[in-house]
Order: C-alpha cells, then sequence, then structure tokens
C-alpha cells in the first residue's frame, strides 16, 4: 500500500469509530507495525488534520473535520452495491427504494474508472422469498426510533393470542423471511422481539418515553450481549 493511501486509510479508521483506536488495532489492520502508525499519525497532525491522543491510549478524530469530495475503491463501490442489493430484496417498500435510489446516484457520480463495478459487479445476492406485509408502518417506525415516542400495537404471538402492548421501539431488524422490531415492552417491563407480520393493529402516539434513545438501544444491546444463565 502506498503511503498515501495508508494515511487515507488512518483517517478512514478513525471516522467509523465511536472510541479511541490504539495503534496496534490501526497497524493489525492495515498489515505494518505500530511505528510505522505512530509516524504517519504524527504526519497527518503535522498536516492539520484534527488527531488528538497518544501511544498506548488511542487516537481519535475530532468531530467537524471535512473530508474531500467522495471518492471511493473498487472495493467499497461493491459494499455499496452488495448493500443496496440486500436491501433492495429485503427492505421495507421505503428502504427498497431507497436503495434502489442510492445505486441510481451511485451511478451518477462514479468516475469512468468504476463504471464498470456498477455495470458487471463482481458479487451479488440471491432473491430472497416473500416476506410477510408489515402489520405497521416502519418508515414512520424508524422516524418514531429516532425520536423517542411510544407505540401501541395489537400483537398475536405464535400461539394467536392477541394482546395490547405500549412499547418503546429500538430498532427494526431485517432477515431472510422476516422483519422484526426490538422494544421495551411496557407490559413486561423488559425487552422483547416484535415480527412486524404479527402487529394486527399500532398506534404511533406523541408521547415520549423519557429515555434518549442512544441510551435506550445501549441498554438493549447490554442486555442481548448477556450469554443465556
Amino acid at each position: 500500500m502506498r503511503r498515501a493511501d495508508r494515511l487515507f486509510q488512518i483517517i478512514q479508521i478513525l471516522r467509523r469509530s465511536p472510541r479511541p483506536v490504539t495503534a496496534m488495532a490501526m497497524a493489525h489492520e492495515l498489515e505494518v507495525s505500530p511505528r510505522t502508525i505512530y509516524r504517519d499519525v504524527a504526519d497527518l497532525v503535522a498536516r492539520r488534520i484534527p488527531i488528538n491522543g497518544e501511544a498506548g491510549f488511542g487516537y481519535v478524530l475530532e468531530p467537524g473535520f471535512d473530508m474531500p469530495p467522495l471518492s471511493l475503491t473498487v472495493d467499497e463501490m461493491e459494499a455499496a452495491l452488495l448493500g443496496a442489493q440486500w436491501v433492495a430484496g429485503r427492505g421495507d417498500p421505503v428502504l427498497a427504494r431507497a436503495a434502489r435510489d442510492l445505486v441510481a446516484k451511485l451511478t451518477a457520480v462514479a468516475p469512468d474508472a468504476l463504471r464498470a463495478a456498477i455495470a458487471t459487479p463482481t458479487i451479488g445476492t440471491h432473491e430472497s422469498g416473500a416476506t410477510p406485509p408489515d402489520g405497521l408502518d416502519l418508515a414512520r417506525v424508524r422516524d418514531w426510533i429516532r425520536t423517542g415516542r411510544k407505540i401501541r400495537i395489537a400483537y398475536r404471538d405464535e400461539r394467536g393470542w392477541v394482546s395490547e402492548r405500549t412499547v418503546w421501539p429500538v430498532v427494526i431488524g431485517y432477515f431472510e423471511s422476516a422483519r422484526t422490531m426490538a422494544a421495551w415492552c411496557e407490559l413486561r417491563q423488559d425487552f422483547r422481539q416484535f415480527r412486524t407480520a404479527r402487529v394486527r393493529d399500532a398506534e404511533f402516539l406523541d408521547e415520549r418515553h423519557g429515555e434518549r434513545p442512544a441510551a435506550l438501544r445501549r441498554r438493549w444491546q447490554r442486555q442481548w450481549a448477556r450469554p443465556p444463565a
């Protein structure tokens, strides 16, 4: 890898990480020595790239750093195309349409050298089977997740019993043949996974649940990361 490319990749690694990244971690990813990373970071700082940190602790990129105009490698372009193909085939209608629009935008802005990666990609996803229709508007659910509002649902479980729940939506999961909504359930006082196809009715409430969406998501992640007792 050319040194200029490596410097750019260091910035990319720092951009995508919400936590400090150690020189050892970057060295492992870029297949160089930690000493090389130390030199490269010092060079970036000398070029006025706003990187903070120190050896042994890790490095962070200051928020608000403005990168040059979008420039993708062939691998990055194909990664974007693969993700867009998967979402177009398995996402809800709004996301599926957005995925197709994304491919169109990538095609419009891609330089000639990358157009071949779009026209004849080396990757692909298989066609998914029919996914049962959702019982609620998932585009609206995503908005309620961002704004921290509650949803009242009538939900049919695997035995066919219907119950009414007031939930705090956390995240929507997209799988091969189903979609789920993870949420805090006021009835059960715990996190639950609801298959969107089993929702019989939904009322989107203006009432906020009072917890920051990011904090609620972290709480859900901690619970689901725990091994079973």
